[in-house]
């Protein structure tokens, strides 16, 4: 039996300071502490079966979470009111947030402002918990320990845990374990073969068999996946020669240095299974990859109907593509020529999608095809959006539509000069 309470788990922090500066490779300990910081004879559980198919228990009382994703355990909580839990997280990405600005060949300058994940938006105060991980670093196990949770909730696939098949994430699994901490693991898309959206639904329900709230994480994964079916039927059944190129670009200051224009997702991304599965357009890039750098020569031979700019080192809107002195060597491209070029929102660390997934979609939907959903206003259908998901007001909506820099797609921009 695991040692109970918070003078337990202080102990191992102890013993874990020390084993991590005897070596830095050897991470693991003998499991000490209580998952709940509740007493043996006091605490309840209940089992979850987490991504992995493992079954964990979790305490029936969860006080202090920890968290390692990219927003979209920090959304799901934050939907079904269990936000205040959070005690630390795994992701700085959802701890600030972002300014972009270009020039145009004329000499403008379009500045975007405090851009930000919609749940940073709505809680500012988690730019102020303790981090115990980020993209390109290791997790801290000590500062995590510290932190006394009763469970981690951590999302392979996103920035900091990219993949299931690494042996570092494994790794970092069995060390929390090894804390006596309980580890509820969700896969995201990218760490299946064939990326879709059940998957994601599979994480919303999860987490609401974590916190005992399974109808409301339900309701939220039916909304989502309904606002993705409503453009699945109205393309379905377009003939193939009717069906326009669709590329999701990245136009990526890191892939110009490196001499290309930008990157492009392949056949086997998510981005390529809204496109193909859900919006029945074709996707330009058929090849497989995800972010294959493409030269300005290459793009121009793709010379899709529709681009989609999608967050790649920075945000990109249409303007950029349409003026930027950098794109003017691509002028000629199709999309560009006929103005059907179309941004996502702004997905600081987009390895893996959350709850604003549908927004996506719909970008897509009404680049591809116009005429069928002439009848969508996006503006406003994103204000819909928010307040469905969130529950927010008016106001609240109009502010995360700006903070996803959204605001192209009305009349008047805030966020940008």
């Amino acid at each position: 039996m695991p040692v109970s309470g918070r003078r337990g788990r202080a102990t191992v922090v102890l013993c874990l300071a020390f084993l991590l500066i005897l070596s830095a490779g050897c991470m693991g300990t003998e499991q000490s502490g209580d998952a709940s910081g509740l007493s043996g004879d006091e605490t309840e559980y209940r089992t979850v079966v987490d991504s992995r198919g493992v079954e964990v228990q979790v305490p029936t009382e969860i006080r202090r979470v920890v968290t390692v994703s990219d927003g979209l355990i920090e959304s799901v909580m934050t939907v079904l009111g269990e936000e205040k839990k959070i005690v630390g997280v795994g992701s700085s990405c959802i701890q600030r947030n972002f300014n972009y600005t270009f020039q145009t060949s004329g000499g403008e300058t379009y500045e975007y402002k405090d851009g930000m994940n919609p749940v940073t938006y709505l809680n500012p105060w988690i730019m102020d918990l303790p981090l115990v991980g980020k993209s390109g670093t290791a997790i801290n196990y000590e500062t995590l320990a510290g932190l006394d949770p009763d469970v981690v909730i951590l999302r392979a696939g996103s920035c900091t845990l990219r993949s299931m098949k690494d042996e570092g994430v494994q790794k970092t699994i069995r060390t929390i374990e090894d804390l006596g901490i309980p580890v509820v693991v969700l896969k995201a898309h990218p760490c299946y073969d064939d990326p879709d959206l059940s998957t994601m639904s599979d994480e919303i329900r999860i987490i609401g068999e974590v916190f005992g709230k399974e109808e409301r994480a339900g309701e939220l994964a039916d909304y989502l996946e309904s606002q993705t079916t409503q453009v699945f039927e109205r393309t379905i059944g377009i003939p193939e020669d009717e069906k326009p190129d669709v590329l999701v670009f990245g136009a990526s200051p890191s892939s110009r240095k490196n001499g290309g224009a930008g990157n492009v997702k392949g056949i086997d991304t998510i981005e390529s299974y809204f496109i193909e599965e859900i919006v029945h357009a074709k996707n330009a890039y058929q090849e497989p990859g995800n972010s294959v750098v493409v030269s300005a020569e290459q793009l121009l031979a793709l010379d899709p109907d529709v681009i989609v700019l999608g967050t790649s080192s920075g945000y990109h809107p249409p303007e950029e593509l349409y003026s930027a002195p950098y794109y003017q060597n691509v002028a000629e491209l199709s999309a560009v020529k006929n103005l059907r070029v179309s941004s996502f929102p702004w997905e600081p660390c987009n390895c893996a999608k959350r709850l604003e997934y549908p927004i996506d979609v719909m970008v897509i939907a009404k680049a591809a095809y116009p005429d069928r959903f002439a009848d969508i206003d996006l503006g406003e259908w994103l204000l819909d959006f928010y307040k469905n998901v969130y529950g927010v007001d008016d106001e609240t909506a109009e502010a995360l539509r700006s903070a996803q820099w959204m605001d192209w797609c009305v009349e008047t921009c805030p966020t940008c000069e």
